[in-house]
């Protein structure tokens, strides 16, 4: 069957999220059996099914582009009435959002479908396979939607029902980002910022299914930014194929976009950002701009940016566009300007050529930095890209390379030092073990704690009790609450520049008595009073787990007027919370003394009672 164009009746446009009639949809209608004698007495309107009340499926695999379009979709089937459910054997119809990326992803869509046509499930398939990938057999037999046609997916879904087999594919336009929206997490917004990107790698079949950049306006993403925001959400993940690339088609970059943005957010914390996966070419010429972004206290000092290898040549065979040095640049600009800044990285093992050397130049990468994540993956050639021709290295070497290389990163253990500390965290989610709520740290790193669930959407104050190979746990101190009426900060003050970390450039604290002593991005203190309190004796290990938490967390940000604005730390806090326990006010002082005053003259008359009935008696 030909690829159903959107095709409208007479001439013009339309828009997104319009219903097209049924005669602008291309339809393959399918054979319907021959009714019995038996099925001519039934009622009649027991066979009618009023579209918008039966119960949908929607299964998503792949990265959290994928996620946030198949929220999206459900957004509009919801909307229109359908019920939807995550139990596929109750669901009249399956709604699967796919992967392209890796074999694995589209071997579990085969198992998927395969599963669906032998329980007689209408299927609809989305996602990349039928975008870059449209005539394989896993998809004959059922429709598809493309991944900028998810507006129209109601209509799929209706004519699928009836039995007709739909193909949606080609579109100009982006969906709408005010479309109805059900999120998987109701405290997590995932914005995609724009589609498909600039690069042209030669392993890559994304590219073949989100196509070239395709960027959002910077007003659109604001306004969903307001929107999301007015709706509760705490945590705004950027996402799309490149964000580096984001607005090179519309005029415009990143930091433009992210400086839009954060004028938006609150100094609280109240909702965080999290800047999306970036490839190092676009941002280079963006790095300390990028760099104050990551400072405000309202986005992640976080961001993943894949490197897949450590070997310049296969760097050159991927086509990525971009050398092992500049990739070390990244990291180490970021690193330098942003405290406790966290980098993701990725990794492919065994791409074509690669020989023992490039592979021992990538083991050396990964030595260098330890970063906290690193995603590695084996190549598997996609069909129809340039790698899948090239000469491949031996099943059984990859393999090892993986497991070589995976030992090498598990045996890092980048929260060593933590315990003790004491972190500001964003909660979001439940564990796994159904026992922890997660949260995260400004700079992304996961801690578990045991907490009941209404604190979800919260933030809180945690002490690190332990630390694992991928996460800490921690245990909830105070419960913060956002102040409505604090004022999101100026540009002068979210200035990275204002930030003098010793390790890097050897600034002296303007704050400080001591003029060799570094600020360490640390806040400006008056902590005369802090050194008068008495510690139980514990004062030397709370000074260094202080000293551990400031160099972490704080940052130094100054006003126009040169004043320093702070928000003190929990240790500050807690500290001073301990002295008020102890200093007694003089209310306090005289109430006890009335009590005692009190004691003493009930015990001297019951002593006189107690001598005048002796003499009596």
């Amino acid at each position: 069957m030909e690829d159903i164009e959107d095709l409208l009746v007479g001439e013009g446009g339309v828009a997104p999220g319009f219903r097209l009639p049924l005669s602008s949809v291309g339809l393959n209608p399918k054979k319907k059996p021959i009714k019995s004698k038996s099925s001519f007495l039934q009622d009649p309107l027991q066979s009618i099914k009023i579209p918008g009340t039966q119960i949908i499926y929607i299964k998503t695999f792949g990265c959290s582009h994928n996620q946030s379009d198949s929220e999206y979709m459900a957004g509009q089937l919801s909307a229109y009435g359908y019920t939807l459910t995550d139990n596929p054997e109750e669901a009249d119809l399956w709604l699967i959002n796919t992967c392209t990326v890796k074999s694995p992803s589209q071997s579990a869509m085969d198992t998927i479908i395969s599963k669906g046509k032998g329980a007689k499930k209408p299927l609809v398939v989305a996602g990349c396979v039928p975008q870059g990938s449209r005539n394989i057999k896993e998809l004959e037999g059922v429709s598809i939607v493309g991944v900028q046609q998810i507006d129209r997916v109601v209509e799929v879904v209706e004519e699928t029902l009836k039995g007709h087999e739909v193909r949606l594919l080609n579109r100009k336009t982006l969906p709408a980002l005010d479309l109805p929206k059900v999120r998987k997490n109701k405290f997590v917004e995932i914005l995609p910022i724009n589609v498909g990107c600039l690069g042209a790698c030669t392993y890559c079949k994304t590219k073949h299914a989100r196509g070239h950049l395709g960027s959002y306006t910077v007003d659109s993403l604001v306004q969903r930014v307001k929107t999301v925001i007015a709706e509760g959400v705490r945590e705004i993940w950027l996402s799309s194929e490149d964000t580096g690339a984001y607005g090179r088609d519309i005029g415009v970059n990143l930091p433009i976009l992210l400086n839009a943005m954060i004028a938006e957010l609150h100094s609280t914390g109240s909702t965080m950002l999290r800047v999306g996966m970036t490839n190092p070419p676009y941002i280079l010429e963006h790095l300390k701009e990028i760099a104050e972004v990551l400072c405000h206290p309202s986005v992640y000092s976080f961001l993943h940016v894949p490197v897949q290898s450590g070997s310049n040549a296969v760097l050159t065979a991927m086509n990525r566009e971009y050398t092992v040095e500049e990739f070390r640049t990244v990291v180490d600009t970021l690193t330098k300007l942003v405290p406790g800044m966290q980098i993701a990285t990725d990794i492919i093992c065994g791409f074509p050529g690669e020989t023992d050397d490039d592979f021992a130049q990538t083991v050396q990468l990964i030595k260098d930095y330890k970063l906290a994540q690193v995603h590695i993956s084996q190549f598997y050639p996609r069909p129809g890209t340039p790698a899948a021709r090239m000469k491949k290295v031996p099943s059984a070497i990859v393999k090892k390379r993986s497991r070589e290389l995976t030992a090498v990163f598990e045996s890092f253990t980048p929260y060593n030092g933590m315990e003790g500390l004491i972190e500001r965290i964003w909660i979001t989610d439940v564990a796994a073990d159904g026992t922890h709520l997660v949260g995260h740290t400004k700079g992304y790193i996961q801690v578990l704690v045991n907490a009941p669930e209404s604190l979800l959407g919260a933030s809180a104050t945690v002490r690190i009790t332990s630390v694992g190979r991928w996460s800490v746990f921690g245990e909830v101190i105070e419960v913060l609450s956002y102040n409505a009426q604090d004022r999101t900060l100026n540009k002068d003050e979210l200035s990275c520049s204002k930030v003098s970390p010793c390790d890097v450039n050897d600034e002296p604290c303007a704050c400080s008595k001591d003029p060799d002593s570094c600020c360490s991005a640390v806040q400006c203190a008056d902590t005369s009073e802090v050194a008068a309190i008495p510690n139980n004796g514990k004062q030397g290990e709370d000074d260094q787990n202080f000293d551990r938490l400031k160099k972490r967390n704080s940052l130094v940000l100054k006003s126009s007027e040169n004043t320093v604005l702070q928000e003190p730390t929990l240790k500050e806090e807690s500290i001073k919370a301990r002295a008020n326990t102890v200093q007694w006010n003089i209310v306090d002082k005289s109430l006890v003394a009335g009590i005692f005053l009190s004691f003493l003259i009930a015990v001297a008359c019951l002593s006189q009672l107690w001598s005048r009935k002796l003499m009596s008696s």
